[in-house]
């Protein structure tokens, strides 16, 4: 099951750079297509996952409907996204990933690691490291199709030392890849990454499931901090960068530099016309999502507290626009 032509790709391509690969992490109301390809314009990982769907609702008769905008696609996108799929049912699963694959997708991704209290009352996400006989339906369901299935996890529930018998049960799945937030779920992100079960996590690896690639999570601000990550912890296959996508749009820069206001401002632009496009296409969207975005942008600039607050106040994208404008007229 390790073996993976799509995975083999990108861990090649990283290795021959004598780097990880990196990937932006799976996040609810963030990483749709249109933040997508906001960061694929200004610096892209090598992989992309989706926002969190529910595997349930991909097929269900009338919830499938609201999964249109997390699954859309833009043709210009490349790579193509991994589906991140969350639920707790095999049948689900399957059904999911043969209806995925038939949308063009080409790898899944498994969310067992959520800490959400929803997703955990639904016996999902985080909840599933409680239940291996749950985890193991999904995980089999999940494979009755022809795409690469992968598994993203924290550390435990509740206890850290839960990874001694939960992360070899899931290198027994032989899965290409196993991204591991290395926090349990109760320490949600209010600790530090416990970076010193790194090298814990490599060697279970390589002596249960030596094929599959071992990417990590957590506290990483940007492609700096993952290659001394990755070079401190020998072993270590890729970094996923989440939260550090909010402080710096451009933390995937391989080579970081300077980014004017300018820059910025042009690139909060783009991601303006893009949800534009997308509501457009009637493609069910919201402009509450949208406003979480706008710190990104203002970090660090002279008055961005005023401005930040200027921009939650704006009610469509012609009057953030107007207080973009205003700003650079100032500047």
């Amino acid at each position: 099951m390790t073996q993976s032509a799509y995975w083999q790709r990108i861990a090649t391509k990283a290795k021959q750079e004598q780097r990880p690969f990196f990937s932006l992490a799976p996040m609810e109301a963030v990483t749709g297509s249109v933040f997508r390809r906001v960061v694929m314009k200004a610096a892209a990982p090598d992989v992309f996952y989706t926002e969190f769907t529910n595997a349930l609702s991909i097929t269900h008769p009338k919830a499938k409907f609201t999964t249109r905008g997390r699954l859309y696609i833009d043709p210009t996108e490349q790579p193509k996204p991994i589906v991140q799929l969350w639920g707790n049912d095999g049948g689900d699963f399957t059904k999911a990933a043969q209806e995925v694959q038939r949308l063009g997708y080409e790898a899944i991704d498994l969310n067992m690691g959520c800490p959400d209290m929803a997703v955990i009352k639904n016996h999902s996400g985080s909840d599933l490291i409680r239940h291996f006989d749950r985890a193991q339906a999904v995980i089999d369901g999940a494979r009755q199709s022809d795409l690469p299935v992968t598994v993203k996890t924290r550390l435990g529930f509740d206890d850290l030392n839960e990874y001694e018998t939960w992360i070899p049960f899931l290198l027994k799945q032989q899965v290409p890849v196993l991204t591991v937030h290395v926090r349990t779920r109760a320490e949600m992100s209010k600790v530090p990454a416990h970076y010193e079960l790194i090298d814990n996590l490599v060697q279970m690896r390589d002596t249960l499931a030596p094929e599959t690639l071992l990417q990590i999570n957590g506290d990483v601000a940007d492609y700096q901090a993952g290659v001394k990550l990755a070079a401190e912890h020998p072993g270590v296959d890729g970094v996923m960068i989440g939260r550090g996508i909010f402080t710096n749009p451009y933390a995937f820069e391989k080579d970081p530099q300077p980014h004017s206001t300018h820059e910025l401002l042009g690139l909060l632009r783009y991601q303006l016309d893009l949800y534009d496009q997308f509501v457009a296409m009637g493609i069910q969207g919201h402009f509450a999502p949208l406003q979480r975005f706008f710190k990104i942008y203002v970090r660090g600039m002279r008055h961005a507290a005023e401005i930040r607050n200027d921009l939650m106040q704006t009610q469509t994208t012609d009057d953030v626009r107007k207080i973009l404008d205003q700003i650079e007229q100032d500047n």
